[in-house]
């Protein structure tokens, strides 16, 4: 199993980085996905920063697990926003699943460590 939650973690460290770069860096699609959400232009900067925090907290997960256990809660916090927000603006199914893909793995994440974060408590 211990294989597998860092895998995960390596995965979600990819996606997340590159997604916030990408919304940082004002890529064409992701300017063109906020503007058909209807969403500011600063909130595709806010998010961007967001999921670049989650990906520092994935990385200081290799030695905290109660980091990690956060981080990937606080990615799939993102990820159920990012579901709703395209439910809201009827968009198919398809464009809603990689949505709900990242907040299912992240949310797989944090059971591996969910001992560590109620250590926390």
């Amino acid at each position: 199993m211990a294989i597998i939650a860092l895998v995960l973690q390596c995965l979600l460290i990819f996606a997340f980085f590159f997604s916030g770069i990408s919304k940082l860096a004002g890529a064409k699609m992701q300017v063109d996905t906020f503007s058909h959400l209807g969403l500011p232009q600063w909130f595709r900067v806010a998010t961007g920063l967001i999921a670049l925090v989650g990906v520092v907290g994935l990385i200081i997960g290799f030695w905290n697990e109660g980091v990690l256990a956060i981080a990937a809660l606080w990615l799939a916090c993102i990820m159920l926003g990012a579901v709703l927000f395209h439910i809201r603006s009827s968009d198919p199914i398809g464009k809603i699943i990689p949505a709900v893909v990242l907040m299912i793995l992240a949310l797989i994440l944090a059971c591996f460590h969910v001992s560590a974060l109620l250590n926390l408590m």
